[in-house]
């Protein structure tokens, strides 16, 4: 034991987080193994994958959640995607606070890593505030959705499905007890307007909820939460004209919906692929366009210190700005009379690269282990990179390689790759400083 604390100390915090959600997946893999975890033995790399899936809150399933697990088993599912949504570390923390201990630097740091903060200051208050406010949003979605769904199904299933989906929503996994998503609610509102809400809230990132609960003045918010909530507010819209238009006459998808109907799909799918992953219709049969549309969403993602990923909206924010201030002649982006610092855009740069660079890297083995259509192939290294979960029904041929593979990118997405690599890479720092030199781009 004293050997474990002492290898622990010894971690920095990217390395403590990796090693955090690693236990979690083997743990929910040997529980998944349980003979009454499923209705029928389930093979090791499906219970890995699954467990990964909902450790990283995916939501890309091999087995059908609602037919394929037992009650045991969608419950630890259900934990998993609790325990990777909020963070190990914020549970963490919860028990040390109810044991009655205080939290030390340690810990303090762990946290600011997880949540991705520039300081220490004020940690302990954040996790507080994020456990009440997620519990709470889970509660009030977990009752309305009840009002819907207990007349439908009766008090046992309609409760527990109320329950999971609220879950499942708030933290973003995608994950549903019905093989075909919410398909079957594509024109419900109530349906479609609470479980938005909760994956948008989780979504735009715990620290922006904070900051907009003590700040009631827009002008008086962090330059990060105006850049979210503004950024957040545009992609959304602009992306359901989008999806509403290159799907208009679809008849596989919009084609056949009454007008409320298409303007409810259109929203739906257009705020689902920024790591959401639920679907209200069909996703292999949208247009060519609509897919490369949603790409980029997924490749987007959702908001810094979230229950989402992908690069994060903010930081493909960044480099718009970047990019606009360059072609403009200027020497510094600006947005809501603030200058972005340099490092910042570096940083950006440095998370963009490395993302895609491990997109590409799956593209090429999985095109080489799957006997599918290509674009089938990118569609789904997106999905598991942005841990969205949306699919256009790869997830389920994968061959072993191929699991493996997106297990890997499932990982590294939540962890995010650059925080991975950190958790890889020896620290080194030098004095040395070199001359600078030209070199031709463009």
């Amino acid at each position: 034991m004293g050997r474990l604390r002492k290898a622990f100390n010894h971690l920095t915090p990217p390395q403590v987080l990796a090693v955090g959600f690693i236990w979690a997946i083997i743990c929910g893999t040997i529980l998944l193994l349980l003979p009454f975890a499923a209705t029928e033995p389930v093979s090791f790399i499906d219970a890995l994958f699954t467990a990964t899936s909902a450790t990283t809150v995916t939501g890309l399933v091999v087995l059908d959640t609602g037919s394929d697990f037992t009650v045991f088993g969608q419950t630890v599912i259900m934990i998993l995607i609790k325990l990777g949504g909020l963070g190990l570390m914020t549970f963490a923390i919860l028990i040390v606070l109810a044991l009655g201990k205080k939290i030390g630097l340690k810990e303090r740091m762990l946290v600011q890593e997880s949540f991705n903060q520039p300081t220490m200051g004020g940690m302990v208050r954040l996790v507080k505030m994020l456990l009440v406010f997620a519990f709470s949003m889970e509660l009030i979605a977990t009752v309305f959705l009840a009002l819907r769904w207990v007349p439908e199904y009766g008090w046992s299933f309609g409760l527990f499905t109320s329950l999971f989906h609220a879950i499942s929503a708030f933290n973003n996994a995608g994950f549903s007890l019905w093989s075909d998503s919410l398909s079957g609610y594509v024109g419900d509102p109530a349906v479609n307007l609470i479980i938005t809400i909760l994956f948008i809230t989780g979504g735009i990132g715990f620290t922006v909820v904070y900051d907009s609960i003590r700040t009631k003045n827009f002008r008086q918010l962090s330059l990060h939460s105006k850049i979210m909530i503004t950024g957040t507010l545009i992609v959304n819209v602009a992306a359901m004209f989008i999806i509403f238009i290159l799907e208009y006459g679809n008849p596989e998808t919009l084609g056949g919906f009454l007008w409320y109907e298409k303007i409810l799909a259109s929203y739906f799918q257009a705020v689902t692929p920024r790591t959401a992953g639920f679907n209200t219709i069909d996703i292999g049969s949208m247009e060519s366009s609509t897919i490369t549309f949603m790409l980029l969403l997924m490749f987007i993602g959702a908001g810094s210190a979230s229950t989402g990923s992908g690069i994060k909206l903010t930081t493909f924010l960044v480099i718009v700005l970047a990019v606009t201030a360059y072609l403009r002649g200027k020497k510094e982006p600006v947005i809501f009379e603030r200058t972005i610092q340099d490092h910042i855009v570096v940083r950006a740069l440095a998370i963009v690269v490395v993302s895609l660079s491990a997109v590409l890297v799956s593209i090429f083995i999985l095109s080489l282990t799957e006997d599918a259509p290509y674009i089938l192939v990118v569609f789904e290294a997106f999905s598991a990179f942005g841990t969205v979960g949306l699919s256009m029904g790869l997830t389920h041929e994968l061959s072993g390689i191929g699991k493996q593979v997106i297990i890997v990118l499932m990982i590294i997405g939540r962890l995010g790759p650059v925080t991975l690599a950190f958790a890889l890479a020896k620290s080194k720092s030098s004095n040395v400083r070199y001359p600078k030199g030209d070199i031709f781009t463009g």
